[in-house]
This record gives structure tokens, sequence and C-alpha cells, in this order.
């Protein structure tokens, strides 16, 4: 089956392009380390999900994009194409001459209902280019106008147009200190809307991505793209193919279809985090081994300490033992700031990866009462090697993650919304101030049912 990728705004459009790049540099590098049948096998089930063979000999992406301002879309395409390994289609993007003004409120009132019919048409057509359509998958960032406003209303659009596909929102979490005054605004508006028509939403947090340039990547002057190609390797470590059931015969056709049914057991919850180990500088590679159970040691308690990288985790933290009926939000282990799952997926590529020991992450007390764990957690395999990288592990998590940053960003457009600050820049495109009391309610909701896992 074949993913549609929906880029949205600047942010859409450059990381975009830095997945279907990372996903190009893993299929042609000599890096596999697999036979040479496993590797033809992963190489056509990559090309089938992302690409579409051309008569040129070049693969085209499976995308559109979508910006209201001209220059990053042109950027994108022309860099695409001189990579001379894929290219994106002339005909599947849509521009105009005029951003969105960081306004939430402009590309979803606005933009969103005047070129929906363009967009649209677009989005139909890549669809149509499909043997078998696996969904949506759609990249934009909360902070500005065109990536949340347009990106939460073309979401809408999609789910009307395709109601049985599966939609998958990969959200950019803004930086905490600010990059746009109205920023938690914007991020309170685009979460509550897309909640109510995605299936899941897959979040990447600036912070913590240039924390790990920072001291993992030992990178001095961060650009966005140093930022957009961490994201875009964590991507692809979850989308390239894997063997999705244990026999490891055939490569997922369904990836995210695989992904829903593994992670998403409830609509109330469906925020998903991703952790991806090791990473560090490619000069660095050569000099380092890697061994499943220290992989999979550290992989499980970051996801228990809720660390955002393998550097500096907190191994105090540990589950609470089966018996201690302390309520959960007063108990001792809550202080340490334990990570109740609701459901995890460990990917694992590389070498020997059939014969590694994951019954750490099957243990009852890592997941919430009411889901059994043996439903609560999936491994997926693969013995090619990602990106350079003998061996990596991604943890794809359905859990309390998110909890505090979506706390953070819901109390700070609070206090912001209860002096009415910039609420006229909203209200003069429609966006009501009980538009706001909706989204702050839903997103109440949405904190509440964590908190209580």
């Amino acid at each position: 089956m074949s993913l549609v990728t929906v880029q949205l705004g600047q942010c859409g459009n450059q990381i975009g392009r830095e997945v279907f790049n990372a996903i190009c540099s893993d299929v042609h590098g000599t890096h596999g380390l697999c036979s040479k049948k496993e590797n033809e096998s992963y190489h056509d089930a990559c090309k089938e999900r992302f690409f579409i063979e051309a008569e040129s000999g070049v693969p085209v992406a499976r995308a559109v994009l979508v910006d209201m301002e001209p220059k990053v879309i042109s950027q994108t395409l022309s860099i695409a194409a001189k990579s001379g390994y894929w290219k994106y289609d002339d005909h599947s993007h849509f521009c105009q001459k005029q951003g969105s003004g960081n306004n939430w409120a402009n590309g979803y009132t606005v933009h969103g209902p005047r070129h929906k019919e363009a967009i649209m048409n677009l989005v139909q057509k890549e669809a149509e280019k499909c043997d078998r359509l696996g969904g949506f998958f759609t990249i934009m960032s909360m902070a500005g106008g065109t990536g949340s406003g347009l990106g939460a209303f073309v979401t809408q659009c999609l789910r009307d147009a395709f109601p049985s596909s599966f939609i998958l929102n990969h959200v950019i979490w803004p930086y905490g200190t600010g990059e746009v005054i109205v920023q938690n605004y914007n991020s309170v508006l685009t979460l509550s809307h897309l909640y109510q028509s995605s299936d899941a939403l897959l979040v990447h947090e600036n912070d913590v991505i240039h924390k790990i340039c920072a001291q993992l990547m030992h990178m001095k002057q961060i650009s966005f793209k140093d930022v957009n190609q961490v994201i875009a390797h964590q991507l692809g470590s979850v989308f390239q193919p894997t063997y999705t059931a244990e026999d490891g015969l055939h490569y997922s056709r369904n990836p995210l279809g695989d992904l829903m049914e593994t992670l998403v057991p409830h609509p109330e919850f469906k925020m998903l985090g991703l952790r991806n180990i090791p990473q560090m500088p490619e000069n660095s590679l050569a000099y380092s081994t890697f061994s499943w159970p220290g992989l999979i040691k550290h992989l499980r308690q970051m996801l228990i300490a809720n660390a955002k990288m393998e550097e500096g985790i907190d191994w105090q933290v540990q589950p609470p033992r089966p018996g201690s009926s302390v309520p959960s939000s007063h108990s001792t282990n809550k202080l340490l700031h334990f990570n109740t799952s609701i459901a995890n997926l460990v990917i694992l590529r590389g070498k020997d990866t059939h014969s590694t020991d994951l019954g750490s992450f099957r243990d009852p007390s890592l997941y919430t009462s009411w889901l059994n764990p043996q439903d609560a957690f999936s491994a997926w395999k693969t013995p090619r090697a990602f990106n350079k990288y003998e061996k990596s592990a991604s943890l794809v998590s359905n859990s309390q993650f998110l909890l505090k940053p979506l706390d953070n960003v819901v109390r700070k457009a609070w206090n912001m919304f209860a002096s009415k600050a910039y609420v006229h820049q909203y209200t003069k495109y429609g966006i009501e101030e009980e538009d706001f009391l909706d989204s702050f309610t839903a997103l109440e909701q949405v904190i509440s049912s964590y908190t209580t896992l």
C-alpha cells in the first residue's frame, strides 16, 4: 500500500523534503548489511510505499506540497530535482503570493475554504495514482499560520473526502521560548481540531531535537536544516519497511493501519511520541559498537523515565510494583515521574534482530490497567540496517510522553486568553471567543485522560 504525504507550510515542506531524502539515501546506501534478496524486497516495499516509478527512471515522491507563499515550495522542488535520486511531481503543488501571517484563523477560515477545491483536486489525483491507498501522512508545524490553520482545515477535508483512510498528522511542537508571539494560541487551536479528524498525532518537539543536535550530534551552530534532518531520520526509522509479524516472510503492506492498530486502541488517546537510538555524528559510527541488550535497556528506561534522549536518563525511576495500591496521582513513583503507557511499539533494524529479547517491554506494570499487556506491546523487525547504523532501535509510544508540554501550551495560551491578548487578530477572521473556549475544553479533557492513566 502507498502513503500520500501532504506537506503543509514552510516547516512541513522543508521536513517533507528531508524525509524523502533520508528514505532515498537509506535505499541507495550500500550499508544494508543483509543478503541481496533481502535488500531487494526492502527496496521494492519502500518504492511502492513512497514513490511512483517515472519513465525517466527517477522516482517521483507521492506527495502534495501546499504553502501560501511560493518561495519555499520552489526551493523544495529544485533541491529535490538536483539530487538526481528522486523528485517531486511538477504539478503536485499549490502556492499563493501571500502567507497567513502566523495567524491560525487566516489559514483556517480564509485560505482553507478559498483554496479547498484546488488543494483537494491535487490530493485526489495523487491518491488515484496509488494501486492501493494506505492513507495520508501530513507534515506541519503548530506555531505559524499556514501549517497550523490551513493544515487543520485540510485534515478535516481529507477526513470528509476519504472517510475510511488512515490519517496520521506529524506535528512539530514549537520552541518553548517562542518563535511566534501567538504560537500557543495557534497550537491549542491546531491540536483541538486535529484531535477531531485525525487518527493519530505523531509529535516532535523542537526543543528536544535541538538538544539532540547539540549533545548527541555535537553540532555547534544548529540550523533548521540540522533539526529537520534529525526529525527525518527518526521518521524514516519508523516508516521504512519492516516485518510486523513473527514469521518475517513479507514486509508490511499497510504501515499506517498497522501503526494505528498497534498504538491507538481508544479515540481519546491519540498523542504519539518517538524515540530513536543510537544517534551520533557519522564520523563516530566507525568507532562504536552496540549490543541489542544495551540498546533495549536504554530504550526501556527512556520510556519509563520519559527521557528525551539516551544521555541523562534518570535510572532511579522504576515501574510501580504489583500490589502497591497507592492512588496513582499521589504515589511516590509518580513523584519520580514514572511514565505510564497505553501502548508501545519497538522497531529494531539490523543484524540478529530475531534473537533479541523484548520481554522487559511486556511488563504489565508499564501499562494502564484497562488494556491487556499482550495487546499493548508490539515489535517490528528487519535484518536490514537503517541509514548507516549497524543496529538501531525506535520506540513509538502512546503514553504520558507529551502530557507536560501539552499542559504548558494550554496554560500559557489560557493566561493570554484571560487578558484577551491578541484575540482581536483571530476574531477579525471569524474565530470567536467561543471557539477558543471549545478548544481549551477539548484539550483539558485530553490532559485529564492522560493524567489519570
